[in-house]
């Protein structure tokens, strides 16, 4: 009964997210939401990090269900991102990002050249951020007057590496791969403590590569522990083990895996920052632990035999918490498919709303649960 019982809520929620994405799609098309205030997603510009989430969700939405209005607003989406890939000013280490749920989810789903294409070319811009003497991916560009982010590298570019392992699969030149298995190297040295908690932010000196100190960037303090950057952690190396076979990211990826689901509070969604004080713990982040329950059931795949159960339940349980404790489903006033996510706490920004690459993580897990792929970031 309780497998019946299981099947139950994963089917019940795969359908009511299917369903309120197909009332959202008649309001956003071919729009880039990011963050919904009072109920509505607000729309980006199309350079902005988010820009591949939604299309990514319209197209594991449109996997199962063949629904063709999913499919031509993702295309569309794909679309309107080609002024941002060839104005190469506007572009950072989010690439992976944008072009791995949007043109590399188009050429796994569809075969489409055209996106192969993109896929390769924003592959390239990747991999050109690419600093040989501290060997990491570059974060970020000088947005405004006197700004030096040169030196910076940030846990959340470990989910970007993946378009670099797919170039090197569908090209057959393996210096895309280079890149990636370098950065990820670095994450593994630098990024993640001995109890598996994760800086955010590294500074390097650009032209030694010499690295100079840690940032707290979205999380409390630069020692603290932000929950979603725990998560960008777990599944990047998850997936840099896929492509590569190096035993040391599953290893390092286990460590950061057991410090996230030790520190989760009862309801298996986390905090923002497992290390903020009490007075400042009072967010949770929907999208950490929709994002590092993707990751968990990736992980349980790859580490298989007798510890798959302990990755694949806790997994579950997050998607489950999220689906009942977190849903939006019965508030047709609510874009969002899952409430009290939380985007920037230091900024102020975008704190206890519903977060669209929250959404994604949440259907991408159901998707997972229910053996639906093919994945895109794999």
């Amino acid at each position: 009964m309780k497998t019946e019982a299981a099947l139950d809520w994963k089917t019940e929620a795969w359908m009511k997210a299917l369903a309120k994405t197909q009332r959202n799609v008649k309001r956003i098309g071919d729009g880039f939401p990011h963050a919904s205030q009072n109920g509505t997603y607000g729309l980006e510009a199309p350079h902005w990090w988010t820009a591949g989430f939604w299309p990514g969700m319209l197209w594991l939405l449109y996997n199962g269900s063949r629904d063709e209005e999913l499919r031509a607003a993702a295309e569309a989406c794909e679309q309107r991102l080609d002024d941002v890939l060839n104005d190469y000013v506007r572009l950072d280490h989010d690439l992976g990002f944008m072009w791995t749920l949007t043109s590399m989810a188009s050429y796994k789903l569809t075969g489409n050249e055209t996106s192969k294409f993109r896929a390769l070319k924003a592959a390239n811009y990747l991999a050109a951020r690419f600093n040989i003497k501290g060997r990491y991916i570059r974060a970020w560009n000088p947005w405004r007057e006197g700004e030096d982010n040169a030196g910076l590298a940030i846990i959340d570019c470990s989910m970007n590496t993946p378009l670099l392992f797919l170039a090197s699969e569908i090209s057959g030149d393996p210096r895309y791969r280079h890149v990636a298995e370098a950065h990820m190297d670095t994450v593994v040295r630098d990024f993640v403590r001995p109890d598996g908690s994760v800086y955010h932010i590294i500074r390097y000196d650009p032209a030694t590569g010499e690295r100079l100190e840690g940032l707290g960037g979205q999380g409390y303090a630069p020692e603290s522990a932000w929950s979603r950057g725990t998560a960008w952690a777990l599944y990047g190396l998850t997936l840099a083990y896929h492509h590569s076979g190096k035993q040391i990211y599953l290893d390092t990826a286990k460590t950061v895996a057991h410090f996230f689901l030790a520190n989760l509070p009862e309801d298996h969604v986390p905090y923002w920052d497992f290390r903020a004080p009490d007075e400042a713990r009072i967010y949770r982040d929907s999208s950490a632990g929709a994002c590092a329950a993707s990751g968990l059931l990736l992980l349980a795949e790859k580490a298989g035999g007798v510890e798959a159960s302990a990755y694949r339940a806790p997994a579950q349980q997050i998607l489950e918490s999220l689906y009942r404790n977190y849903g939006a489903w019965d508030d047709e006033n609510e874009e969002g498919l899952i409430l009290h996510g939380t985007s920037h706490v230091p900024e102020g920004r975008n704190i206890d709303v519903p977060l669209i690459y929250g959404d994604y993580f949440f259907v991408e897990g159901l998707a997972r649960l229910q053996g639906q792929g093919p994945f895109y970031w794999e």
